[in-house]
């Protein structure tokens, strides 16, 4: 896989049993990256540590006072600058493929899994630790994949150098071969704290980035609240811990980066002081004193790798592990559906709990309990967070339609939906049947105002839709973000459309429209509010009250606040007292709140 080539086609099924096993699956599937590295830094590393064979051969001609071996010497390490050349400039290429695309594959597969799971995502795993997986932690294990190859190769020419040694010159080359070991596996005994000092800063940093994720999401609402410079304080003090982890973390890989300065320069002492008593007997040559002490030099940089890939693999290990927990999230239906893919229509039925949605109205339903109402929205778009039996639309199970046909026929807009940076011509660019035009929709959605804010903060769009929508849409007001997501869902058109509160943060006059226009623009198509306002449930063909998990009332706005006690007790916020007031009353039962609420809607209406 070439950069270019990016994103791949499809990045495949990881093994997300655990960090481990995530970071073995990447490097078997970048096989053909990774030889070609090990290739490439085998070249590099070979010709690196043949130099000091060729110094040594050059200074023994000059002792011998041989111009045709001095030549030829000469020649032999040209060659080995070129192979150096060649290959630390192929090597890199190679490496930097591998971490870009390891990171890549990773972004893939947590942005399908998120696609998948949808809402049922953030419920599971923390928002802000799904955007540190997707930012730092793709980086760490791209690190670690990229730098297997390289370490590989810095191996295998350790090995080649030390047979090479004994062979050249045993009575050196066994200190060197025997030191070299030494040398390498040194540090391990440190490296297991060293591990865990990198564990607990990540572990730190990761918490301290999801509660500023947290913090800046909900910065508006702390202001609003005032608790702006609590939420300040705890990030300052996360903060502080992750310096605290950071530095203690630190120390260990200083004293891990020192001893693999100390232990060769003690072995480059010991073989010194070894081949000047061999060169003094006369048992070696002076070229052979030099070409074993050049090698033991050189051997410096590869063994550079093998403290990299140790602190790779302690800074991946964790990242590994998080990344693995977001993509073994699983659906609790399969994505790919029994069926062929289509787009059903007609009735919308929920066995669990008794809701009928017919096709071609507008169905309200009421729910006092908003996390279950929530949970009954995705049910019915065929995204349910625990297994039951499947809503059927037009008598099909959703659950056995592919995760794109379900969503194709229902589509849920949840009480908090995003909005994509961007301009609004784009955010509004959703497959859709055609049927409604963007300016309908931003019309039945009262966008008028929220056009205008776009333009005035849009330097040069002449075009409302040419202006920009920033990060989240966080410029807006949390109405104006609600009424360009029911634009969006609008102009999708789609058979049947959910939508969870939408005018919860809307005042009651653009309610009273949005109510009136959404009416319009949905006739003869399916729709699902769940909404306790009584400016939407006015407008309702049907008004569905569950509780407790079951339907309870069916029937019309202003009838069921009549004769429904548990309606008219969400529907007003009637409190117990005040229910226990209204059925002292001698007038029969509701008719005042009837008449109330009647007479509200009305004067609402009238003036919006």
């Amino acid at each position: 896989m070439r950069i270019q080539d990016l994103p791949y086609p499809d990045p495949g099924v990881p093994d997300a049993r655990s960090g481990p096993h995530l970071l073995w699956w990447l490097w078997r599937n970048q096989l053909g990256g990774q030889l070609k590295a090990l290739a490439w830094g085998l070249l590099h590393f070979v010709a690196v540590s043949a130099l000091p064979f060729c110094v040594g051969l050059a200074v023994q001609a000059v002792v011998d006072r041989s111009g045709g071996r001095l030549a030829l010497t000469g020649g032999l390490m040209a060659l080995c600058g070129t192979a150096i050349a060649v290959g630390d400039t192929f090597l890199h290429r190679s490496a930097v493929t591998n971490w870009i695309t390891a990171a890549a594959r990773v972004q893939q597969l947590l942005a399908r899994r998120a696609a998948r799971l949808g809402s049922a995502l953030t419920r599971r795993v923390a928002a802000g630790e799904v955007v540190a997986v997707s930012t730092g932690d793709v980086e760490k294990i791209g690190w670690f994949v990229e730098a297997v190859s390289r370490f590989t190769a810095a191996a295998l020419t350790v090995v080649v150098v030390c047979v090479g040694l004994v062979v050249y010159q045993p009575a050196l080359g066994v200190v060197v071969a025997v030191g070299l070991p030494v040398v390498g596996l040194a540090v391990l005994p440190l490296l297991p704290r060293a591990t865990r000092r990198a564990d607990v800063q990540r572990e730190k940093a990761g918490r301290a980035t999801e509660l500023a994720a947290d913090t800046v999401a909900g910065l508006r609402v702390l202001r609003g609240i005032g608790g702006e410079e609590l939420f300040l304080d705890r990030y300052r003090r996360a903060s502080q811990e992750v310096r605290h982890a950071a530095v203690h973390s630190a120390r260990m890989w200083s004293v891990i980066s020192a001893i693999q300065v100390l232990l060769p320069g003690l072995l480059l002492i010991a073989v010194v002081w070894h081949g000047t008593h061999l060169a003094r007997q006369g048992r070696i040559t002076v070229g052979e004193l030099v070409t074993v002490y050049s090698a033991v030099m050189v051997l410096n940089y590869p063994l550079r790798h093998f403290e990299e890939i140790a602190m790779a693999y302690s800074f991946s290990r964790p990242s590994a592990r998080r990344a693995a927990r977001v993509l073994s999230l699983r659906r609790s239906t399969d994505a790919g559906g029994a069926r062929g893919a289509q787009v059903p229509c007609g009735d919308l039925y929920d066995p669990a709990t008794g809701l009928l949605a017919p096709a071609g109205l507008l169905t309200a339903v009421v729910c006092g309990d908003p996390d279950a109402a929530g949970r009954l929205a995705e049910r019915l778009g065929g995204h349910p967070a625990e297994a039951g039996p499947s809503v059927l639309l037009g008598g099909v199970p959703l659950d056995e339609l592919p995760i794109d046909s379900a969503r194709a026929a229902v589509l849920v807009q949840d009480k908090d939906p995003v909005l994509l940076s961007g301009t609004l011509r784009e955010l509004l660019d959703v497959p859709a049947s055609g049927a409604v035009r963007a300016e309908d929709a931003l019309a039945a959605a009262r966008c008028e105002d929220v056009l205008d804010a776009l333009v005035q903060g849009s330097l040069g769009a002449a075009d409302p839709l040419d202006s920009r929508v920033t990060e989240r849409g966080r410029s807006l007001s949390g109405g104006q973000r609600q009424r360009l997501a029911l634009a969006r869902s609008l102009i999708a058109d789609p058979e049947v459309l959910v939508l969870d509160e939408p005018t919860s943060a809307v005042d009651s006059h653009t309610e009273a429209w949005i109510a009136r226009g959404l009416r319009r623009l949905r006739a003869q198509r399916s729709t699902v509010v769940f909404t306790s306002s009584p400016l939407l449930l006015d407008h309702a063909d049907r008004v569905v009250l569950v509780h407790g998990g079951e339907v309870m009332a069916v029937g019309v706005h202003r009838e069921l606040v009549d004769t429904e006690p548990r309606y008219r007790a969400v529907v007003t916020r009637e409190t117990g007292d005040e229910r226990t007031a209204a059925g002292a009353e001698q007038e029969l039962p509701g008719q005042g709140a009837l008449l109330g609420a009647s007479g509200t809607l009305d004067d609402i209406e009238e003036s919006a």
